[in-house]
Parts: C-alpha cells; sequence; structure tokens
C-alpha cells in the first residue's frame, strides 16, 4: 500500500521520494512448517536513504530450499523475525541519494541470497540488485537466479562441454532440468533426460522434447536401452543428479570413461551410491555444487555478470522460459507452500506469489 503526500513547493517528479509504504510480509518467529510459522503482517517501511533502494516485490517463487530454510532444514539459517523467500523480480519505486545506477521504473532480480523476499515491497542496498529489461517475462525474471543458473553453472564448470556432446539428467522434469534442456538447445549438446513412470508419461515426453530434450525415458527405460551402445549417440560426458539412490547409480553407469556425475539435489532422501566397476575401470568422479556458495564466491565476477547476461539474451529471444508454473496471490501462499514440496504432479510445477497488482 503506497500513501502519497504532495508535499508544498516540491518537484512533481521528487513525489515518489516522499510517501509512506506499508508492505505485507510473510514472516516467521521459529522454524517450522511454513503453514505453522509463516504469518501475513504488515510493517510501515521508510524512505530509502543513501545507497538504499525501495522496491515493490511483483512475482516471487516458492522453492524446495525456501520450504527447507522455513522448516530449519538448510545450511541457511537467518535471524528471527524473518522474512520467507530468496527470489523475485521487482520494480524501483524511489532510491536514495547516493544511488547511481538504478532508477524508478526499472525491474530488479537479486544478486545476493536470503534476502526476504515474500513481502509485496521492501529496502535493499543497490550492490544487491541487478536491473533486468522488462522485455524478460516476470515469470522468467522471477526464477533466475537459481534454477537457470544452476543449470549454466553445471554445464559450464565441470566438463568443456562441444556441439555434439551428451549429458544425461534424472529429475529431468525439474526446473533445473527444464533449463538444462533449453540451454543444451541453444549450444548444441544433446540432452538425455531420465524421469519417473506415469500415466502422464507420453504427454511428459512430449513438453521435455518440446524445451529441447534429446530423448526422455523412463528409469525403467533407461536400464534396457541401446541408445549409447548403438553410437546413436555419444556417451555422456557429464551427468546430473537431483534424485539420489538407485537412480543416481544407474545414471552414473551411462558416463563415458573420466565422464563426471554433478549431485544438486537429493529428493529421494538417499545417499548416492556407487557403482564400483565404473568408478574403477572408467575412472568416473563424483561432485556436488550449490548455487548459493557459487554466487557468494563469485558475486562480482566477470563470470556472473556473462552468465545474466547470456540467459536473459536467450529469454527475450524467446529460446528460454520459465518452468511450468502457477501464480497465486500472496494471500493463498498456505496452500501454495503445502503444495511446493508436491513432487507426485505431471511435472516438477513452480508456484510463484503473484503480487503485481
Amino acid at each position: 500500500m503506497l500513501r502519497r503526500t504532495l508535499i508544498p513547493g516540491c518537484n512533481p517528479a521528487l513525489w515518489s521520494r516522499h510517501m509512506s509504504v506499508v508492505a505485507k510480509s510473510l514472516k516467521y518467529t521459529q522454524h517450522g512448517e511454513p503453514q505453522d510459522v509463516l504469518q501475513l503482517v504488515e510493517d510501515k517501511l521508510s524512505d530509502p536513504k543513501g545507497k538504499q533502494v525501495l522496491v515493490k516485490i511483483l512475482a516471487a517463487p516458492i522453492n524446495p530450499a525456501d520450504i527447507n530454510t522455513i522448516q530449519g532444514k538448510y545450511p541457511v539459517k537467518p535471524k528471527f523475525p524473518a522474512v520467507a523467500g530468496n527470489e523475485f523480480v521487482g520494480e524501483v519505486i524511489c532510491v536514495g541519494d547516493n544511488v547511481k545506477d538504478l532508477k524508478a521504473g526499472q525491474h530488479v532480480i537479486p544478486l545476493a541470497t536470503g534476502m526476504g523476499t515474500w513481502t509485496t515491497h521492501a529496502v535493499y542496498n543497490d550492490d544487491q540488485l541487478l536491473a533486468v529489461s522488462k522485455k524478460v517475462g516476470l515469470a522468467e525474471a522471477a526464477t533466475v537466479t537459481v534454477n537457470p543458473c544452476t543449470a549454466y553453472r553445471m554445464l559450464k564448470d565441470f566438463v568443456q562441454l562441444c556441439p555434439g556432446d551428451t549429458v544425461i539428467q534424472n529429475g529431468a522434469n525439474s526446473a533445473v532440468g527444464q533449463a538444462v534442456h533449453q540451454l543444451c538447445r541453444a549450444w548444441g549438446i544433446n540432452s538425455i533426460g531420465i524421469v519417473r513412470d506415469r500415466p502422464e508419461i507420453g504427454e511428459l515426453k512430449q513438453l521435455l522434447q518440446c524445451l529441447g530434450a534429446t530423448e526422455v525415458l523412463t528409469e525403467a527405460e533407461i536400464r534396457t536401452s541401446d541408445i549409447f551402445k548403438s553410437g546413436k549417440l555419444k556417451k555422456p560426458r557429464l551427468a546430473f543428479n537431483c534424485v539420489g539412490g538407485k537412480s543416481a547409480t544407474e545414471v552414473s553407469r551411462h558416463l563415458d570413461n573420466k565422464g563426471i556425475l554433478v549431485t544438486y539435489g537429493g529428493m529421494s532422501r538417499e545417499p548416492v551410491t556407487v557403482a564400483t566397476g565404473p568408478l574403477i575401470f572408467k575412472d568416473i568422479a563424483f561432485r556436488g555444487f550449490w548455487m548459493t556458495r557459487w554466487s557468494k564466491e563469485n558475486y562480482n565476477a566477470p563470470e556472473r555478470s556473462e552468465m545474466f547476461k547470456e540467459i536473459f539474451g536467450l529469454m527475450e529471444e524467446g529460446k528460454f522460459v520459465a518452468p511450468t508454473h502457477e501464480m497465486v496471490p500472496l494471500e493463498k501462499f498456505k496452500d501454495a507452500a503445502a503444495a511446493a514440496l508436491n513432487f507426485k504432479g505431471f511435472t516438477g510445477k513452480k508456484y510463484i506469489l503473484d503480487m503485481s497488482q
């Protein structure tokens, strides 16, 4: 809620610097299930000063890591009271006197983590924000810093891939999986997706292939497939695992000599087990990746700027779209949070809090 106050003699262009803003935020004061500990509260925000920026949040996704943080099961531990959420796209309302690179009306996304984004308005420091073209859709911009960036870095940082090479991944219908398919298509890389069998498997395969998957196989199909032995596709030099357990073991069996399996999630909550034969005779390697760590270690690195430039370029060209998602109003956060970790659906639907109105 914005309350504008006209100050006598004030330049109309500066009106936005003299307003009272009431933010509605989802806050929690203890760890627990989101439905139990989150409360929608109102706080009056001060005008931004110095290098501060007042932002109206337009959209903010609900990620599994956000739920885990609220539950107290994530490595990041916020100070209470905390505003939930980690990603957003917002519009700059006004800026402090010392802000030079941002101006009212621009769209921005967060560069830092743990900023508390499930809120209608917030005041951030200018170095925590990155300006984004309005040509990029709200859903794409709101979800860019976690899943697309995870896919980008895993494809770039572990194996030097060339057009015609192959990557393989389980959880291929996840938000990261969908991003991997699209980046592989853009870069001429074969993308093999492994998914759980389900009644709508035909529709799911078609969806992922439209995003860029070369082949989509169920966990049962990959065990008997000759897609690599026949020479139809090169053996994968790189594999991604977000499931763990037997699924990770099976994916690793298909790696080429000196291939690398990168684990970025563990949806099954089962440990990654290593097949002894491929480990010894193929000299395969197992690595882990956490986007939060990479972002902190490369906050101002040129590689980070280049990553955002390339991803946003693909989005503006219509070659990269947001994951399957549903926009929900802030007031329905309990239902959306409860559904965010439900993996029984057709695909890994992303719930995005819509505060654009």
